[in-house]
């Protein structure tokens, strides 16, 4: 039997192992960087943002993303970027960031956001422009544009190079889960499942 102060010692250790573990690793030096490739000041510099710059709102809903998939440079530095493009009653499904949490600055328009907690309360809001809202790390959220006349721009920042987004009508319909399992999961006949997967392929 462990006594209060061994059990005080590997609380502290385990709660630092935790802390340790929750974001992007640290990295060694000051920035990552392939092997055979030139470092200068563009390596440093994303120019696909550009491309937003006078330009038309897409007929759907769009992200244009800069991560380290498509910026390199991010790659341990723990933070990316995106903007989303909400044509006028556009949507954002509901979704998850299974590595980062998601700051959002609302620069026009107007936007409905809300996140699902793990006790399945659902904290909602009415955003205008200079509004900003949080997304927990890992938390099920989504955004809707209900104005039906005009679009709607975003800007979010994320806690990781790679906060990665898992939809979650194509994470449960689309991957082969047995459709038994989903008939009970969601108290659904099997009819029900099947015509929500093959809406979701169409």
């Amino acid at each position: 039997m462990l006594s209060k102060p061994e059990i005080y010692c590997v609380s502290v250790v385990f709660a630092i192992l935790c802390i340790a573990t929750v974001g992007d690793p640290d990295i060694l030096t000051d920035f990552v960087f392939p092997d055979n490739t030139t470092i200068d000041s563009n390596y440093f510099t994303f120019t696909e943002m550009r491309q937003l710059v006078g330009g038309e709102y897409p007929t759907t809903f769009g992200v244009l993303k800069a991560s380290m998939n498509e910026f390199p440079a991010l790659v341990g530095q723990s933070v990316s970027y995106a903007v989303l493009e909400f044509p006028a009653g556009s949507i954002n499904p509901v979704h998850t960031h299974p590595r980062a949490s998601e700051l959002m600055f609302l620069v026009s328009g107007n936007l409905q956001v809300g996140f699902v907690d793990t006790s399945n309360t659902l904290f909602k809001q009415s955003l205008e422009i200079g509004d900003i809202f949080v997304f927990p790390k890992g938390l099920v959220h989504f955004q809707y544009n209900n104005d039906t006349k005009q679009p709607a721009l975003v800007i979010s920042t994320f806690g990781s190079a790679n906060a990665g987004t898992q939809l979650i009508p194509a994470s449960v319909f689309n991957t082969s889960i047995f459709e038994g399992i989903l008939d009970a999961s969601f108290h659904a006949k099997r009819a029900t499942i099947r015509k929500i997967e093959d809406g979701l392929k169409a």
